[in-house]
């Protein structure tokens, strides 16, 4: 579950701290209190995980100076004013100088939580923001979250490697929801473009003439510019590249010619055909197809990766669960055979959705796996794909996944694992060698 937000109580008057400390504390809140303003900048550092609340007469250092110096520190941390009656004027200046909101002596308790929850709310987004704006930055990160180790997954990963590092232009290929967006990111991540801008846009966000004038300008904003300039000297990713004309497909095409080599913007398009029967080459002008597939990456579909679907529904399972405060569900051979051999027209981004539905039915404590696929399938048949698998492939999957769940259960623990799964150490040890498992990864 969410990790409750901190709040830190800055106040000179211990009566008025503790109280304050308490009620919050009552509602959930985890708090901390400090007698000075001097004592708290000690403790309240950029990304702080939480917000503050404080006094604005105190000796010392007052609370004007303590929020100037907290805005200096981190701008967007939210600071809520407690104010004396008369105070407003000071209050109002506060507002300008950053301060979140302000509560007038004598407060209702209640006001105050009100106003905590909203100050933490925002807190969580912004702290949210900023770390996945940094896994959006971290190469080896966004690596991590292409989860599985199917060959057609180390393929990727090995065309990411390459093509990141190379600096020509790049078309992502791939069934909807396979995750081309996340491979684009890592493609600029692990490349020597990683510190410039990524910009990320939708081909068919607008009509034309607009998206004419978002991609090449002039763009009607005077303080804009088109996507093309935005970019430059990073990696422009251009979604639903098949939804240009041929008329945008041409100047596109223009555009990057025009820059020369290197590339001052490369360009990442990803096209996300739905129709089966057509591909990129189909539906792209020939000479920007071959212009963008010199360097080509092809995301696989889910129902190609064997058993990363095991391992990719325990690790979705496992996040669902800690965020709504429950158990994973356990999944039976019956249930592990029925997820590889589901067709998953989805992808990834249908595995998702199972999950966390799953997750949800097991607190309920009804429903099953293949009541969810059955849902899912929209001839309401049972799930099969039209390619059977040898068995020795499922018992397989199934054992690495039961090898993977009880070692994560246990933190690596080999003697809880060897108990619980009735193995002989030897034997154990043999099997997580086969399966690529080592005990260091769930310690």
């Amino acid at each position: 579950m969410a990790k409750a937000m901190k709040i830190a109580i800055v106040d000179d008057e211990k009566d008025m701290r503790q109280s304050i400390s308490q009620w919050l504390a009552l509602s959930g809140f985890d708090t901390e209190t400090f007698a000075g303003a001097e004592d708290a900048l000690k403790a309240l550092g950029p990304d702080y995980p939480g917000v503050v609340v404080s006094d604005i007469k105190m000796p010392g250092m007052d609370g004007m100076q303590f929020l100037k110096k907290l805005m200096g520190v981190d701008s967007a941390l939210p600071v809520i004013m407690i104010t004396g009656h008369g105070d407003v004027p000071m209050a109002v200046e506060a507002m300008r100088v950053g301060a979140f909101d302000f509560l007038e002596k004598p407060f209702n308790p209640d006001r105050m939580t009100e106003l905590a929850k909203k100050a933490t709310q925002a807190r969580r987004l912004t702290l949210d923001s900023r770390a996945l704006r940094k896994e959006l930055s971290d190469g080896g990160a966004l690596m991590k979250k292409l989860i599985g180790a199917s060959p057609d997954m180390e393929r990727l990963k090995e065309d990411i490697l390459d093509l990141g590092q190379a600096d020509g232009h790049v078309l992502i290929e791939g069934e909807t929801g396979t995750g081309k967006t996340l491979v684009a990111h890592a493609l600029h991540a692990v490349g020597s473009r990683a510190s410039k801008k990524f910009v990320l846009f939708s081909c068919a966000s607008m009509e034309e003439a607009d998206l004419s004038k978002r991609l090449f300008g002039p763009v009607d904003d005077g303080d804009a510019q088109p996507l093309i300039e935005e970019a430059r000297g990073g990696t422009l990713v251009l979604e639903d590249i098949e939804a240009l004309s041929s008329a945008l497909q041409a100047r596109l095409l223009t555009a990057i010619n025009d820059q020369g080599t290197p590339a001052e913007t490369r360009i990442v398009a990803i096209c996300n055909l739905q129709e089966q029967d057509k591909t990129c080459e189909d539906v792209l002008r020939s000479d920007l197809y071959y212009r963008l597939a010199a360097l080509k990456i092809t995301v696989p579909p889910l129902r190609q990766r064997g058993e990363d679907i095991l391992t990719l529904f325990t690790r979705l399972g496992e996040q669902f669960a800690d965020e709504y405060g429950c158990e994973p569900p356990a999944v039976s051979a019956q249930e592990a055979a029925q997820l590889l051999q589901a067709p998953w027209p989805g992808n990834v981004r249908q595995l998702i959705n199972v999950a966390e539905r799953a997750v949800l039915q097991n607190r309920r404590g009804s429903g099953t796996i293949a009541s969810l696929l059955m849902a899912d399938n929209d001839e309401a048949q049972p799930v099969m794909t039209t390619e059977g698998k040898p068995l020795k492939e499922y018992v397989e999957a199934f054992e690495r996944m039961l090898i993977d769940n009880t070692m994560r259960r246990h933190k690596g623990s080999i003697v809880s694992v060897m108990e619980e799964l009735c193995l002989p150490r030897r034997t154990l040890n043999e099997k997580m060698a086969k399966y690529g498992l080592q005990r260091a990864d769930y310690l």
